[in-house]
């Protein structure tokens, strides 16, 4: 199982360089996890930089792996996540998310880094 943090997916759709990085996590939507705070956070940017029209087909692309909704015993998680690692809320939850379904966490975010079973690319 995989999960591609916001980060990545932003890097995909912008074909950044470190697109490739996250193309075969992307690709394996039978094995792809997207928290819905990732949706969130993708949406928000695609809509702000690119408009409804590229929202919508990054959420579409999101859609086709399994959405998993913040329940409460994933926000217990997250929260002593954040705790423990100083982390952002959201990446709270993604790392939560990760552990809970013993998931690789595919990530540009600094702060994720050090964490067991992330696979980190600094960004270019």
């Amino acid at each position: 199982m995989n999960i591609v943090d916001s980060s990545g997916w932003l890097a995909y759709f912008a074909d950044e360089p470190n697109a490739k990085h996250f193309l075969a996590p992307l690709t394996d939507s039978a094995s792809l996890i997207v928290p819905t705070v990732i949706i969130y956070e993708v949406f928000k940017v695609v809509l702000r930089e690119s408009g409804e029209n590229d929202a919508l087909q990054a959420l579409a692309a999101m859609q086709k792996g399994t959405v998993v909704a913040l329940t409460a015993s994933l926000a217990l998680a997250a929260s002593k996540l954040n705790i423990e690692h100083a982390l952002p809320m959201a990446d709270s939850i993604i790392l939560a998310t990760a552990q809970e379904f013993n998931a690789a966490l595919w990530t540009q975010d600094l702060d994720l880094k050090k964490m067991n079973n992330v696979k980190y690319f600094p960004k270019k």
